[in-house]
């Protein structure tokens, strides 16, 4: 917690942190350490903030740093949520008027999903880094509507896919309409999203929205061909959630400097934090699967265990563990032949070996490497509420 101390000084007039200063909770890393205390804080402030701390003589800054509380993680997204709040209005009624038809059918399953609850992380940061690049059109709305509507389509397909029965804590959209009506209103959503992105006129963004369709559905295919095969090495895995994960993260991210007519390198380093973003926050949601809680994932714990997915705690365990080891992950995942407290065991294995600890310790890396693409622009709210995004994301872990 930030804590703002001065001195009684009556002979002075009052200054005081004004109310936006109160209850921030910043980590170690936020302050500079091995300087003296009374300049610390002071250093580490237009970090924090944007602006330069008062200084004066008997004035203290002190900065604690308390345990955050397991249900403290989303603190490290509000400051971008709140950056990019009233734009996702806008966003939010762009997608609820798109969502309408005259076939009752489409509105019912598509907000189903849409309005269930999810962070809507992908158009956040469509708007996110269009103000990071300045951008003053209306572009951006339409675009991040575009890519929620994207990511919507492939979580209806991939549930059909998966044989999945909950998604964000509910009732997955096959199980109440079925499999055929979950994939044509997907079909619908796709539609709807690249009718916006002509909408709005920007080739080169159509081009990347578009390819990132396609890149998408080469990772869903790469991933059902490789389903089961308990041989999957990690880099063909990466390369799998690269294509479809990440294209979506990195395309979103993408398109708002493109609006800008940022120079390349911006555009690039946009992109760049929007693949390894991507990446860590799949590699975190693996991980949770067999470490987390039910009621964070909006799924049933070991429900990759349960579809035959081979993620990277798969892989991972299964390269270092023993014969049998092995044996059991080939009955399970690749026969399918599971029996009551195999679940128990898969978390035992994966304890024993450490992949759970690797997989996040690989989402860290990735991460930080997401947060040094963004070190090409300067200071401002918009840059490091996206680097809190990533602290979010990897955080999620714990």
């Amino acid at each position: 917690m930030l804590v703002g101390h001065k001195d009684p000084d009556p002979g002075g007039s009052e200054e005081r942190f004004d109310h936006a200063d109160y209850n921030q909770v910043v980590g170690a890393h936020d302050f500079d350490h091995g300087t003296p205390k009374s300049r610390a804080l002071a250093a580490s402030y237009p970090r924090l903030y944007g602006r330069a701390a008062s200084s004066g003589k008997g004035k203290r800054r002190v900065g604690v740093v308390v345990p955050l509380e397991e249900k403290s993680v989303d603190r490290l997204i509000e400051p971008l949520t709140a950056l990019v709040a009233t734009d996702m209005e806008r966003v939010n009624q762009t997608i609820l008027s798109r969502t309408g038809s005259d076939v009752a059918m489409i509105p019912e399953v598509a907000n189903h999903l849409i309005s269930s609850g999810g962070k809507r992380l992908r158009p956040i940061l469509t708007v996110a880094t269009a103000g990071l690049c300045s951008y003053r059109g209306a572009g951006h709305v339409k675009l991040a509507a575009a890519v929620e509507f994207m990511h919507t389509a492939t979580l209806l397909h991939d549930d059909v896919v998966d044989g999945s029965e909950m998604r964000r804590g509910k009732k997955a959209a096959r199980i109440l309409w079925g499999n055929e009506a979950s994939v044509l209103v997907g079909d619908f959503l796709l539609g709807q999203a690249f009718k916006m992105m002509v909408e709005v006129g920007s080739l080169p963004c159509l081009e990347v929205l578009s390819n990132a369709a396609c890149v998408i559905a080469e990772g869903e295919v790469m991933q059902l061909s490789a389903a089961k095969d308990t041989e999957t090495t990690e880099d063909a895995y990466l390369e799998v959630i690269r294509a479809k994960t990440a294209a979506l993260f990195a395309a979103a991210c993408e398109v708002g400097p493109i609006l800008a007519a940022r120079p390349k390198a911006e555009i690039a380093a946009c992109r760049a934090y929007g693949v390894n973003l991507g990446v860590a926050f799949q590699l975190i949601d693996d991980a949770l699967d067999y470490g987390g809680q039910a009621a964070k994932l909006g799924k049933n714990l070991g429900d990759d265990f349960r579809e035959g997915k081979i993620t990277l705690p798969v892989v991972l365990s299964f390269r270092r563990g023993t014969e049998a080891e092995r044996d059991f992950w080939r009955r399970t995942l690749e026969r399918g032949e599971i029996a009551e407290g195999d679940l128990e065991h898969a978390f035992a294995t994966m304890r024993k070996h450490r992949a759970l600890e690797d997989t996040v310790d690989r989402a860290r890396h990735y991460g930080a490497m997401a947060r040094d693409a963004l070190e090409l622009f300067p200071p401002s709210p918009w840059k490091y509420a996206l680097i809190d995004a990533v602290e979010f994301a990897v955080g999620r872990a714990h």
